[in-house]
């Protein structure tokens, strides 16, 4: 027997309910350990949202960039830290090894999206490229996963991370919409001050900026030298451009950021060399 018009438009209505009212599968991931008060505020703005799976690190790994865990074992357990409902897991490994573990071990396909942070933090400018947070981010990018790095300018574990909680939303709802562009991973820094104080939100370029190291030489209760590294950071760029100008004029600075670091501007020019 056909069925009749009705039922197909009843069957398609269903269909189509069903498909829009699905939630997506957001995988959370830091650099600053599973308990760290940044990443909680990430996976409760995330549970309004979407599906959310948590595999981040068991300890802090702060500045460990893209390095992954390759000459040790890796170990990766299921936790409960509060009454959410997302499903969690303490890993060994860096921010890195977070997801790809996550994706290929606990998840087994691709999220629609891949957070990271909130970091207790700049990631703004050089900091990028030494950023675990950024770098679990930019792992998802590689794999093809939509992926956001969200951090906070202030360092301190009690930073008060309620003041950004709002534009994580309205920043993450509006990249599951407009669909992050290919190959790009979003760069995220908000700066410290109160809600009301925010300007606004700004699309930014990476700042000419990066660190000069010292290092404090000491010496240990046996007599033995020690280095304990410190550093002044610099700050070149005086465009109104950038990350760091943002941050530092109260807006929240969005940097689009790829991975393939090729100087593609350079390559005619080094095809000129004799080698």
């Amino acid at each position: 027997m056909q069925a009749s018009h009705r039922q197909i438009e009843m069957s398609i209505f269903v269909w189509l309910d069903s498909t829009m009212s699905k939630k997506p599968l957001i995988l959370v991931t830091n650099d600053d350990g599973i308990s760290a008060p940044g990443l909680r505020t990430l996976i409760k703005v995330m549970n309004t949202i979407g599906d959310v799976v948590v595999v981040a690190p068991d300890s802090p790994q702060s500045g460990m960039g893209h390095a992954i865990t390759i000459n040790s074992t890796l170990r990766c357990t299921k936790v409960k830290f509060d009454d959410g409902p997302q499903t969690e897991y303490s890993c060994s490994g860096t921010p890195a090894d977070c997801v790809k573990l996550g994706v290929h071990e606990i998840l087994k396909c691709k999220p629609d999206l891949c957070v990271s942070g909130v970091n207790h933090g700049s990631n703004a400018a050089i900091n990028v490229i030494y950023s675990g947070t950024m770098s679990a981010a930019i792992e998802a990018g590689i794999e093809g996963i939509p992926a956001i790095g969200f951090s906070l300018l202030d360092f301190s574990w009690d930073a008060d991370f309620s003041s950004i909680e709002s534009y994580i939303l309205q920043i993450t709802r509006s990249a599951l919409t407009n669909k992050i562009p290919e190959s790009t991973v979003l760069n995220v820094n908000f700066p410290k001050c109160k809600k009301e104080d925010i300007k606004g939100i700004k699309i930014c370029r990476q700042a000419n900026a990066y660190w000069i190291e010292e290092f404090d030489k000491r010496q240990d209760p046996m007599g033995k030298e020690y280095y304990w590294m410190t550093g002044e950071f610099i700050n070149e760029d005086k465009g109104e451009d950038t990350d760091i100008w943002a941050l530092q004029n109260g807006y929240i600075s969005v940097v689009p950021t790829q991975f393939d670091l090729t100087a593609h501007h350079q390559i005619q020019k080094l095809n000129s060399w004799t080698f």
